[in-house]
């Protein structure tokens, strides 16, 4: 079956080593918020034979796949279609001593050319996560004004040329609507100079992040999971956040970090009660996968990993 042949879960070892702790020797709860197509969860199930499993996707497909490779576990495992914001709705009010969150497009929407993730593929400009919900990325090509297609470029996308982008699609929607990714890559090819294409990586990169992004509101989810996740999290639990680009991970650094501070004033000589750090940072900063790694499994090259440990209660 393919999805076994192509799906290399990222970090796997790092991930089953800091989740460990938590998991091991225990009848441990465990939330994948981005089942996928299941290679983390598969692992952590084998890893620990009394852990029980929610797993969590908005993809229905990946859903169905991700039940299908994860049938001999039997009623370990609990399947949830929604995105990861809704992990508070999905535990109905267990704790949870282990979280996952592996972001961005998974290898089955990689993969499957009629989504539109991949602008290396010609395919129609879909993007959609949950497919057939909801606004594709040719409907935001194709309505949303100049001003709004270079916020979203340059915000979710760090596009140095949103404006020079925006306008030029503007201009060619206006003789034909787009529908392919083939057209659009033509189109930056023709925007991004030549220079900047030499430095900076496929001149399509940026502008198919921001539009996947816009399409599956994956800034706001994670703005509204991260807090969610964590609260629901379990004293001695840990979160571990896999990211893929520079703007989920700051959200992420930022989340953790400022439940790793206490908020004692710095001039009070001792910790006020229930003001105390309710995380303890696990990692140093962001590690990244190593070269070996990267070899075999090339969608690991942008990955920046996080985790941390809940040492009191939420406040």
């Amino acid at each position: 079956m393919v999805e076994r042949a192509r799906h290399v879960p990222v970090l796997l070892d790092r991930v089953l080593d800091l989740l460990a702790p938590a998991l091991a020797d225990r009848d441990a709860l465990f939330v994948d918020c981005t089942l996928g197509l299941g290679g983390h969860s598969e692992a952590v199930l084998r890893a620990h034979p009394r852990v029980r499993l929610i797993g969590l996707d908005r993809d229905p497909q990946a859903i169905e796949l991700s039940r299908r490779r994860l049938a001999p576990f039997g009623d370990r495992v609990t399947f949830v279609q929604t995105t990861y914001d809704g992990i508070a709705e999905a535990v109905g009010g267990a704790r949870v001593d282990g979280i996952l969150m592996d972001l961005g497009v998974s290898s089955l929407q990689l993969d499957a050319q009629e989504r539109g993730f991949a602008y290396a593929k010609d395919a129609p400009l879909d993007m959609r996560m949950s497919a057939g919900t909801g606004p594709t990325a040719a409907d935001v090509l194709n309505t949303y004004s100049a001003d709004d297609l270079a916020r979203i470029l340059r915000d979710y996308g760090e596009e140095r040329f949103a404006r020079k982008i925006a306008s030029a699609v503007v201009r060619e929607r206006a003789r034909e609507p787009f529908t392919t990714s083939g057209r659009l890559v033509e189109l930056l090819y023709a925007v991004v100079p030549a220079a900047t294409r030499r430095t900076g990586g496929h001149p399509a990169k940026r502008t198919f992040q921001a539009l996947r992004i816009e399409v599956n509101e994956e800034l706001e989810s994670l703005r509204r999971a991260l807090p969610a996740a964590l609260s629901v999290l379990a004293v001695g639990g840990r979160i571990v956040v896999e990211s893929y680009q520079s703007l989920e991970d700051r959200m992420v650094k930022r989340a953790f970090a400022a439940l790793a501070a206490s908020r004692t004033p710095q001039d009070l000589p001792v910790e006020l009660p229930g003001h105390g750090p309710e995380l303890r940072l696990v990692t140093r900063g962001a590690e990244q996968a190593t070269e070996r790694e990267v070899e075999e499994n090339p969608r690991s090259a942008p990955v920046r990993l996080r985790a941390a440990e809940r040492i009191r209660e939420a406040t």
